[in-house]
């Protein structure tokens, strides 16, 4: 059934985006959430959770609570941060090893997408996706 609401059909989108990317990184033991969230870590080093919500876009608490499930699968460590106030985390060796498992399972996830939009469908739906 389609919807004229675009917010239903974006999140539609998302659902089944979402649900692709994690049966591809399933064999990593992650979800895309997880992926992307310990990619922006590493990119970064050690990061308080307030500027990992800030840089992945999300609210702190959605963050923390992300950061928990990374820290008890071991793929990311809670450390102090410079303000006592503060948590900070990095990957883990483990964590590394699981993304490098990971990237390609995610590289051929991308692949799908695109071959499903096209060049041309691919680059409108990342400038669309930006405008937002």
């Amino acid at each position: 059934m389609q919807t004229p609401c675009y917010c239903a059909a974006l999140r539609a989108a998302a659902r089944k985006t979402t649900a692709l990317y994690d049966g591809a990184l399933a064999p990593a033991g992650i979800g895309v959430a997880q992926f992307s969230l310990m990619r922006r870590i590493k990119s970064v080093g050690t990061v308080s959770l307030t500027e990992l919500a800030r840089l992945a876009e999300l609210d702190r608490s959605t963050v923390g609570r992300n950061v928990k499930v990374l820290a008890r699968m071991g793929l990311v460590a809670e450390i102090p941060a410079d303000d006592q106030r503060e948590t900070a985390v990095a990957v883990t060796e483990a964590g590394r090893q699981t993304l490098r498992r990971a990237r390609p399972l995610w590289e051929a996830a991308q692949a799908r997408i695109e071959a499903a939009l096209g060049d041309a469908g691919a680059a409108a739906l990342r400038a669309l996706a930006l405008d937002l």
